[in-house]
């Protein structure tokens, strides 16, 4: 996974769905000095980035025969599918069995996909891993993604004429990639978050904008006390995040006014506990006419002719937040660990999930946070650091003295090897890479004759 995660020209990547820029990765490196101990650990933090984001892929069998998968890491062939044909998208195992040395484009994770590689897709290629496979996978969702363009600006990542550092982060919803300038708002600095939301994916699930008194960005709820409406403000919060994790619908966040305004505490919905986090869709139901807000995003059509219940409306999440008032935006918004357990359950809401094809909201396993954590619990005891500080203990003094020595001028080396190309503006290649290490090779054994007697 480790080779994959360098070959694929991925920068590190965090359980918040976040691309570091590549100027920052490449800095991690720029220190005057450097000892073994630094080597070690750099290359510990690489293998668990790697880790994470294929350590719960397959990287022996083709996934084909699983279905489609949950989540999966998942690579594009811009070798065998140009932009001028139709999208595909294949695992982590047919990546290097099939596609080895093709131009390939990560694509981080995506849900519910089904490998597609030797399929329709691919006339000139068949699957060496399992070549019996269906012409089509209808389930699967495509976008540009898979051609090796992101974000609003249908740019490559990295993009070699793009000179502003910035960060992509992905959108759990549609699961494309956005450059952080490019969310209409300021990613969050000082305030941890789990996962976003672009902003074309708000507006077409508006019911989540009555959800931002969760966000990270949504910090303060401020009363009206002429009609008792609490309108939701958004701003920048860089204080914590703490306030951003209370709901005026929680219990214990209750604002005071409507405590004592002498209403049925019956008006006030509970918090529920978590429910539906298997993406189990309810019925559909009958749209409440009485239950009309600013944000119309529970009036669902029925299909079934059932109706709601009095008991559905006071469980109803989202009916209460509408109610008290909600703010819309135009812009990305982003969420802390948990958002997704305050989402309301009711029938209602879950049959407005799958009209909006969001039914995966309801289930914390779909997070890339989860993922990640079932990568890592996954590996195998025994990291590369660690071994490499087993190894590195055993040697004298002098060995490890030659080795340190042997690293910092192969470091030296390769800087000066590669500044030649940083000042000519020429793109390193692989055969380049391949020609360095040949030279260093063969120094190696012209100096392998001369003997040390140093002790």
């Amino acid at each position: 996974p480790l080779a994959s995660f360098h070959q694929h020209n991925m920068a590190e990547a965090g359980s918040s769905g976040t691309k570091r820029p590549f100027s920052e990765v490449d800095n991690d490196t720029e220190e005057e000095g450097v000892s073994m101990l630094d080597v070690l650990e750099e290359d510990q933090e690489l293998e668990e980035a790697a880790s994470a984001v294929l350590g719960g892929s397959d990287d022996q069998h083709c996934t084909y025969i699983q279905g489609y998968l949950p989540r999966q890491a998942l690579y594009a062939c811009g070798t065998c599918t140009p932009s001028v044909m139709d999208p595909a998208g294949i695992c982590l195992a047919c990546s290097y069995e099939c596609h080895e040395g093709h131009d390939l484009y990560e694509l981080y994770t995506k849900r519910n996909f089904r490998c597609d590689c030797g399929n329709s897709k691919y006339p000139d290629n068949k699957c060496m891993l399992d070549p019996s496979k269906t012409p089509f996978n209808p389930d699967n969702k495509y976008n540009h993604n898979f051609h090796g363009l992101y974000c609003i600006c249908e740019r490559p990542y990295p993009d070699p004429e793009d000179e502003i550092e910035d960060e992509m982060i992905q959108c759990v919803v549609c699961e494309d990639w956005y450059h952080g300038r490019h969310l209409s708002c300021d990613p969050p600095s000082s305030v941890s978050y789990q996962e976003m939301v672009c902003a074309a994916c708000m507006k077409k699930c508006s019911f989540l904008w009555a959800y931002t008194v969760h966000s990270i960005e949504t910090t303060v709820v401020k009363k009206e006390e002429s009609s008792g409406a609490v309108d939701v403000e958004s701003v920048s919060t860089s204080s914590g995040g703490s306030e951003a994790l209370q709901c005026a619908g929680d219990t214990a966040a209750k604002p005071e006014s409507e405590e004592g305004s002498g209403g049925s505490s019956d008006t006030t919905a509970k918090v529920e506990d978590k429910q539906g986090l298997n993406g189990e869709s309810g019925s559909v139901v009958t749209e409440n006419k009485d239950a009309a807000s600013s944000v119309a995003a529970c009036d669902v059509p029925s299909t079934s002719g059932a109706t709601v219940s009095a008991a559905d409306v006071k469980q109803c999440k989202l009916q209460e937040l509408q109610d008290r008032g909600v703010t819309v935006g135009d812009h990305a918004i982003f969420w802390p660990q948990g958002w997704r357990a305050k989402l309301c359950t009711c029938n209602k809401c879950k049959a407005l999930y799958e009209e909006k094809e969001v039914m995966f909201l309801q289930n914390d396993g779909d997070t890339v946070l989860e993922y990640e954590q079932r990568g890592q619990t996954g590996q195998p005891q025994g990291s590369n650091y660690e071994k490499g500080m087993e190894e590195f203990s055993k040697m004298n003094r002098i060995q490890q003295v030659e080795v340190l020595h042997g690293y910092n001028d192969m470091k030296d080396n390769l800087r000066d090897y590669l500044k030649t190309f940083a000042e000519q503006g020429k793109v390193v290649t692989e055969s380049d890479i391949k020609e360095f290490f040949t030279r260093m090779q063969a120094r190696r054994q012209q100096g392998a004759g001369v003997q040390f007697n140093c002790r």
